[in-house]
């Protein structure tokens, strides 16, 4: 299975298991980026030995996206993207959307405890 199959058909997984690693590590960077018009808050974990990341953004307009990149074998950085449907948004929960559309409103990042947060709306 090529990465690009991974993000288009088993989405929903890739979401769970960065939604899982989020609410059980004790520090999680929510961050705000841009880029021209567009901005973005993103929360991201990294596989630093497989070279890979895994990220969900949310953009204005409550448009979520799956992010995820790597590195291949020449060292040359891949990048795949994925918008998310309605379902594949409500796999998040609620605790870190919330905590993603502060950042993108607020224009600035903060550090979570997902330990802490897990449980919580």
């Amino acid at each position: 299975m090529t990465f690009e199959e991974l993000v288009k058909d088993h989405s929903a997984a890739m979401i769970e298991k960065l939604a899982t690693w989020v609410l059980n590590e004790t520090a999680v960077d929510i961050r705000f980026d841009c880029l021209d018009e567009d901005q973005w808050s993103i929360v991201t974990m990294y596989q630093y030995e497989e070279d890979k990341e895994l990220s969900l953004r949310l953009h204005l307009n409550n448009r979520y996206d799956l992010y995820f990149g790597y590195y291949d074998d020449e060292d040359e950085f891949h990048e795949i993207t994925k918008d998310l449907s309605e379902e594949e948004k409500e796999i998040i929960p609620e605790v870190l959307r919330k905590l993603m559309k502060r950042v993108l409103d607020d224009e600035k990042d903060i550090r979570i405890n997902g330990t802490f947060i897990k449980g919580k709306k």
